[in-house]
């Protein structure tokens, strides 16, 4: 019990240390390219949770971390079985819950461009970054939008 306490403890704190999105902030592959720019006026500004991509992979860590543990509480080799299924399966389960549960801050605002037309963006931040009137830059397109004063 000692051992899932500290692989817990230790899943906790790694993903506590995981870098958290920002406007501020671009990956690697959005480096070194032209993007499109458009300037316009915020209209209504909203705050929002953005749940993070569930990719499995905590699901899938806890299950084999889990079946690991679990595979040393008995005595004999049907022990160890059970021990290892229901490892797996409550390692999964709270894999899958600690991945699921990561809800960042995040806002919602919908603008009138200059061109004409109302676009919407979701991204990380805080709704009192932007008021109703601020004049923003809209840079990118599809997934890469952001926007900023």
């Amino acid at each position: 019990m000692r051992t899932l306490f500290i692989t817990v403890a230790l899943g906790s704190v790694l993903a506590a240390c995981a870098q958290q999105p920002s406007v501020n902030t671009v990956s690697a592959n959005q480096t070194m390219r032209a993007v499109p720019v458009q300037f316009g006026t915020v209209e209504s500004v909203r705050g929002v949770g953005i749940q993070a991509h569930n990719t499995r992979l905590g699901a899938v860590t806890g299950a084999v971390i889990g079946g690991a543990i679990g595979s040393t509480i008995g005595r004999s080799t049907a022990a160890n079985v059970a021990g290892a299924a229901g490892g797996a399966a409550a390692g999964g389960a709270l894999g899958n819950a600690v991945e699921g549960s990561n809800v960042k801050q995040g806002v919602e605002i919908t603008l009138k461009l200059d061109s004409g037309g109302m676009i919407a963006v979701v991204q990380p931040g805080d709704p009192r970054d932007f008021r109703p009137g601020d004049r923003v830059r809209v840079t990118g397109e599809g997934e890469g939008v952001r926007v900023t004063r």
